[in-house]
């Protein structure tokens, strides 16, 4: 079944946000082998969501990279997924640039190796032009920690005068979240069968419909995406009204 064909393409999301989850027991169960080896197949993964997402027309995708709590892996782990993200990115800017993509990252990308940083910062510059997609790479990243930074910078505005307390809205702080710039994920997907946000987006997703698959995601195809955008599109979204409201 090729679920592509069922799309309709007025019922696109604009956002999709993806936890990637499964790339260890990928290889360990399926594979037989260590967990980077994994990690290096998911990398595959993301470009094919990346590319089927510009052949839908969807503007924006955000990707759940690596986690604050990631640190607290094994450290030959930690090491070997720094140096596969700071090959991988820079490797991937050609395709990035021939498909329109803008690279975007939000979390807190200063505390990462001298060298993913410097090559997430290149890949940015060289694709800042790309129009059809900004895929956004969430990396050191955690929703409690970006929502903690958006207070401290509410406070410091509110303490000079800027911001008046009792002007305060969910506008106002949407403008501080890092997110700032895009819309909210309509759609959230995870794979690996977990049913757990683990500190994503938290202030983004209030409406935005949740989608879980048992697939794990080096095995997430251009298929596997488009059954999830058509289970989306088959959904009510009533942002509190009723069905009869919305008829």
């Amino acid at each position: 079944m090729n679920y592509k064909d069922f799309l309709i393409p007025e019922k696109l999301p604009r956002h999709v946000a993806i936890i990637m989850d499964g790339n260890g027991r990928w290889a360990k169960k399926q594979q037989g082998k260590d967990r980077i080896f994994g990690h290096h197949m998911g990398v595959k993964a993301v470009r094919t969501v990346t590319e089927i997402s510009v052949e839908l027309g969807i503007p924006y995708l955000t990707l759940y990279t690596f986690s604050t709590e990631n640190w607290s892996r094994p450290p030959l782990e930690v090491k070997a997924l720094m140096e596969l993200l700071a090959i991988t990115v820079e490797k991937e800017v050609p395709m990035l640039i021939e498909n329109g993509v803008k690279l975007n990252t939000i979390g807190n990308i200063r505390q990462l190796p001298e060298r993913s940083y410097r090559k997430l910062e290149e890949a940015k510059q060289l694709t800042q032009h790309g129009n059809k997609l900004t895929l956004t790479l969430a990396l050191n990243y955690s929703a409690r920690w970006e929502i903690t930074e958006a207070m401290k910078k509410v406070a410091a505005d509110a303490a000079l005068g800027k911001v008046k307390p009792e002007n305060i809205s969910q506008e106002t702080v949407h403008t501080y979240m890092q997110t700032h710039n895009m819309p909210d994920p309509e759609l959230l997907i995870r794979t690996s069968g977990e049913y757990r946000i683990s500190n994503f987006l938290l202030w983004q997703i209030a409406y935005a419909e949740l989608y879980f698959t048992d697939v794990l995601w080096p095995d997430f195809t251009k298929e596997e995406f488009c059954k999830a955008i058509l289970n989306f599109q088959h959904r009510e979204r009533r942002f509190g009204k009723t069905s009869e409201q919305l008829a």
